[in-house]
C-alpha cells in the first residue's frame, strides 16, 4: 500500500494519519511535534500535531511530513538572512529577502536560495587558498616529520613523513558549499531545476573534500579575500545546523529521520535580539544576548535573558528585552513571561523590562507592578509588551523595532546618572 506523504501545519490542528509504529516511535522522541501519540481509535494510525518548527522530514520508509509555516516564507526567510549576518547585502533587494525564487514551501525555498547564492560566490571561479598536508611520499617536500618518521618508519626512507601549505581549492570555505550542496540534494521536495543547478554547483566544488557527517564544521575566518563568499557561507551553516539528527528508539532498529527544519522559536528570537542590537549601536549602546546571571545570592538558579542593553562601556545595564514567538492573548497577558520579565528587571535592578511579542492587538502597552522596585523609592517596576507585526514589509518590520530601540535609549540617560551617583555615594560611604 502507498503511504501518503503528510502535510502539517505550524500549530495547527492534530491529524490522524497513518504510520508504522516504529516511524511513530521516532517522531515521538525527535522534538520535531509538539505531540505524536498513537491514535485510541484507528489502528496503525498515530494524531501528530505540528509546533513551532517548520520544513520537511523523510520517515524511514520513505514518507515525507512537511509542516508549512504561518508567517510567509519569504518574510522567513528575510528572518533568517537579517539574523545570520545583518550586514551583509542580503537586504539589498527591493523585498529585502534572500531570493527564494516562487516556491512558497520552506525545502524548495531553502534549495534555491543556497544554489543562488553557491553561484554568485563561485561566479569569479572557486576560492583557492593555503591549507597545511601532511602525507607520506616518496620525495622530500616541505619540511621532515621527524617523530612520524621515526614511529612509522623507524628512521628509514622512503618514503617520508613531510608536512607542507599545499595552495588548493581543499579549503573550509569551499567544503562548507559543497555539504550543503550535497544536503540539500539528499532532501525531500527539492524541485528538479532546482535539484540539477545543485547538482551543478557540486562538481565544480568537486576539489574541496566532502564533510563526514556528525562532524564539527570546520572553522572560517571572514576576510577581504572570502567576502564573496560570505552571503553563502552563512546561509550554508545554517542548512548544515538545521538537519535532523538520527533518532533510535528503544527496542528498535536505528532509525534515522532525515530533512531540514527551522526552529520559529529561536528564529525570531535571534532576528528580535540581532536586529535591536544593530539598532542600539546607532546610539552609542552595546547590547549583550544571552547575558548569563543568577536569580538567587547563591549562584544557584541562572537565568538568561535574550538581551540585556548596556552603557558604551559595557559596564551598566540600561534596559532587558525578551523575545516570544506567540500570539498575544484576547487579554493581551501571558503571566507567566510577565513573571519573567519582572525576575529579569529586579535582578539587574532595572524600573522597566520589555516583551516583544511576534503579533497582537496593541502596538505597545504596559503594567506597573504594584509595589516599588527592590531598594529604591519611587514608582514600581513598568513591564512594556510590544507587538511586531510580521506580515508587514521588512522595512516597516526594522522600523517598528527601531522605534523599540529609540523608546529604550531616550531612558538611557537618567538611568546613567542614577547608576553613577549610586556608584558615588558607595565610594563616599
Amino acid at each position: 500500500m502507498t503511504v501518503r506523504d503528510v502535510t502539517l501545519h505550524e500549530h495547527g490542528p492534530a491529524v490522524s494519519v497513518p504510520l508504522c509504529a516504529g516511524a511513530g516511535r521516532a517522531l515521538a522522541g525527535s522534538g520535531i511535534l509538539q505531540s505524536a501519540t498513537p491514535d485510541p481509535g484507528r489502528e496503525g494510525h498515530w494524531v501528530l500535531r505540528a509546533g513551532s518548527r517548520v520544513g520537511a522530514v523523510r520517515m524511514p520508509g520513505g514518507q515525507v511530513v512537511r509542516i508549512m509555516p504561518k508567517t510567509p516564507v519569504r518574510r522567513l526567510f528575510f528572518l533568517l538572512g537579517f539574523s545570520v549576518d545583518p550586514a551583509r547585502a542580503w537586504r539589498d533587494s527591493q523585498e529585502g529577502t534572500i531570493d527564494t525564487g516562487a516556491y512558497d514551501d520552506v525545502v524548495p525555498a531553502l534549495a534555491h536560495a543556497v544554489e543562488r547564492q553557491i553561484d554568485a560566490a563561485l561566479r569569479r571561479g572557486v576560492l583557492q587558498g593555503y591549507r597545511e598536508v601532511e602525507e607520506s611520499a616518496l620525495v622530500v617536500r616541505g619540511r621532515l616529520r621527524e617523530a612520524e618518521q621515526i614511529r612509522r618508519h623507524f628512521g628509514r626512507t622512503p618514503p617520508v613523513e613531510i608536512a607542507y601549505d599545499a595552495y588548493t581549492a581543499d579549503t573550509a570555505e569551499n567544503r562548507i558549499l559543497r555539504a550543503a550542496a550535497e544536503r540539500l540534494l539528499r532532501l525531500p521536495g527539492v524541485p528538479g531545476p532546482v535539484r540539477r543547478r545543485l547538482a551543478h554547483q557540486r562538481v565544480r566544488l568537486t576539489d574541496a573534500r566532502p564533510l563526514i557527517r556528525g562532524q564539527q564544521l570546520p572553522r572560517w575566518q571572514p576576510s577581504r579575500l572570502n567576502s564573496r563568499y560570505q552571503p553563502a557561507l552563512r546561509l550554508a551553516e545554517a542548512v548544515l545546523r538545521g538537519t535532523s539528527p538520527e533518532h533510535r528508539p528503544a527496542d528498535d532498529e536505528p532509525l534515522s529521520v532525515d530533512g531540514f527544519l527551522l526552529d520559529m522559536n529561536k528564529l525570531f528570537e535571534d532576528f528580535v535580539t540581532v536586529a535591536l542590537r544593530e539598532a542600539f549601536r546607532e546610539h552609542g549602546l552595546t547590547a549583550h544576548l544571552q547575558d548569563s546571571h543568577h536569580l538567587d545570592t547563591a549562584g544557584l538558579v541562572r537565568i538568561r535573558p535574550d538581551l540585556v542593553v548596556r552603557t558604551g562601556d559595557g559596564r551598566t545595564p540600561l534596559a532587558v528585552v525578551d523575545a516570544k514567538y506567540k500570539v498575544e492573548k484576547a487579554d493581551g497577558l501571558h503571566n507567566a513571561d510577565l513573571y519573567q520579565a519582572l525576575a529579569y528587571a529586579t535582578v539587574l535592578g532595572l524600573r522597566e523590562a520589555h516583551l516583544v511579542y511576534a503579533a497582537g492587538r496593541q502596538p505597545e502597552r504596559f503594567h506597573e507592578v504594584r509595589g516599588t522596585a527592590a531598594g529604591r523609592d519611587g514608582p514600581g517596576v513598568r513591564l512594556y509588551q510590544h507587538s511586531l507585526d510580521l506580515s508587514q514589509e521588512p522595512g516597516d518590520i526594522l522600523s517598528s523595532l527601531r522605534e523599540v530601540a529609540v523608546r529604550l535609549a531616550g531612558a538611557a540617560p537618567s538611568s546613567v546618572m542614577k547608576a553613577r551617583q549610586t556608584e558615588g555615594k558607595g565610594h563616599h560611604a
